[in-house]
């Protein structure tokens, strides 16, 4: 298999950017220079085009909007009161046997 998949912060893409368009040299040398992939690099690149200079940096957990953070919060919220109330229905029962 592959290496394994790794997770970089939207300053060392901006900064991976910088340093391919400084360094005069291709996609592949400088990927080689940073340690990340070719691919990578490039979707980087594409990316900084796109947006005036600036890598689109969506990291896990990083939502596009805020009323997208504020869904997935209250997701995560619902799911653990689902959880807490099925955990209270069974020590009910378990106490009721008794």
């Amino acid at each position: 298999m592959g290496r394994p998949r790794q997770n970089f912060t939207a300053e060392f893409k901006q900064d991976a950017v910088n340093y391919y368009y400084s360094s005069g040299k291709s996609i592949k040398a400088a990927a080689a220079d940073l340690k990340v992939s070719t691919s990578g690099l490039n979707n980087w690149i594409q990316s900084a085009k796109a947006n005036d200079g600036y890598v689109e940096h969506r990291g896990s957990g990083n939502y596009s909007t805020d009323a997208e953070k504020e869904i997935a919060r209250l997701k995560k919220e619902l799911r653990d009161s689902q959880d807490a109330l099925e955990i209270l229905k069974k020590a009910i029962n378990i106490l009721n046997k008794e």
